[in-house]
């Protein structure tokens, strides 16, 4: 089925594309959407690649990688992301991937990025293998924060989730990002049932002892064998009763704002543990992201199982209006929320590798 501007699969006489209802948008050069958000933050994925293979995102052998003439070039990233500041009002800009560092040329890429003006917030998100030698580079070329993945402090249950051995390199780059100033220095962790679940209070400490901050992550069905289970699922509420066996937690009264975070000061504060519940506490009422996939695509929703084509105009001579044209089309449909708790929902087709976090 062909995307459409709205950012979902709709359909007309013949199968042809239903055109967008624009009724009632105004004439705003921001990306709104009818039910009054605002998109500020852009996650950018650079490449579907990984040098993991975590077993919630993808299966032993790998995936089929996207062909390299379909992800969208160095200029091409570079210009749909000037698009996205200099028109529609875009203040932050976080490069995913697959694993980013991957990607040829990031540090490039970031150089001319932080270059903008105004000047958009620039973070990675990575698993940080590769990092910490080059640190200095991603400082120097304007990075401005950095989360990385680290879902446990056991080498042996590290390689079972990822399938590599790889925990030195990561434990590495979390002290290479706080030694060139990346700081905070966030953890992404995503703890599964029978495997790492029992590690959250140690990972907490840890994180408490380094001075970063931790962010627990609910496990998505955004796997590539569509096997995710809410019964197998990590709650929220289950996360916090692990830490609360040696934790004293209080939610943090700070506003929340659109951060997908919910926060919670640790015996007493200043430092704070994050929960990020996706599925059991959606955010989607305050959610001010719109996201762009290594190979063109607009996707107004993580969990979205339609795109938006901008890979076609940039190679077909579309100017920059046009292509902020579109954005706002596609924006303006965005739905209200991502329905996992619908009985109707189904996975994206994509796995989160392809999508970008």
């Amino acid at each position: 089925m062909t995307a459409i501007a709205l950012g979902i699969p709709r359909v007309g006489v013949a199968g042809a594309p239903v055109p967008p209802d624009l009724s009632g948008r105004g004439d705003s050069p921001y990306l709104i959407d009818r039910h009054g958000r605002r998109g500020r933050d852009l996650r950018v994925s650079l490449t579907d690649r990984c040098n993991l293979r975590c077993t919630y995102c993808m299966p032993a052998e790998g995936l089929d990688w996207q062909p390299a003439d379909e992800l969208l070039s160095d200029d091409e990233l570079v210009r749909v992301i000037t698009v996205a500041v200099d028109r529609l009002g875009i203040q932050e800009i976080r490069f995913t991937g697959g694993e980013p560092l991957l990607r040829k040329g990031l540090p490039g890429i970031i150089a001319r990025v932080g270059a903008l003006r105004p000047k958009p917030e620039v973070s990675l998100t990575t698993n940080g293998i590769g990092f910490a030698r080059r640190a200095d580079e991603f400082v120097d070329a304007g990075l401005d924060r950095i989360n990385i993945s680290l879902d446990s402090l056991d080498p042996d249950t590290f390689e079972r989730i990822t399938r590599r051995r790889r925990l030195r390199d990561v434990l590495a780059a979390l002290d290479a990002a706080a030694a060139v100033g990346l700081t905070p220095v966030k953890i992404n962790a995503v703890l599964l049932r029978g495997v790492n679940d029992h590690e959250a209070p140690d990972l907490l400490q840890f994180a408490l002892d380094h001075g970063y901050q931790l962010r627990f992550i609910e496990q998505m069905p955004l796997d590539a064998g569509h096997v995710w289970s809410r019964d197998r699922m990590v709650t929220a509420d289950e996360i916090q009763e692990r830490l609360a066996a040696r934790f004293d937690l209080s939610p943090d009264p700070g506003a929340r704002l659109g951060a997908p975070a919910e926060l919670f000061r640790v015996n007493g504060g200043p430092a704070t543990v994050g929960i990020i519940a996706s599925v059991t506490r959606p955010f989607c009422g305050d959610c001010d992201r719109t996201r762009l996939t290594a190979d063109g695509q607009i996707r107004t929703c993580l969990f979205s199982r339609a795109e938006t084509d901008l890979r076609a105009i940039l190679r077909g001579g579309g100017t920059d209006e046009q292509i902020a044209q579109l954005w706002r089309a596609t924006t303006w449909g965005k739905l209200p929320g991502h329905g996992i708790d619908d009985p109707s929902f189904l996975q994206p087709d994509r796995p989160m590798s392809a999508i970008g976090g």
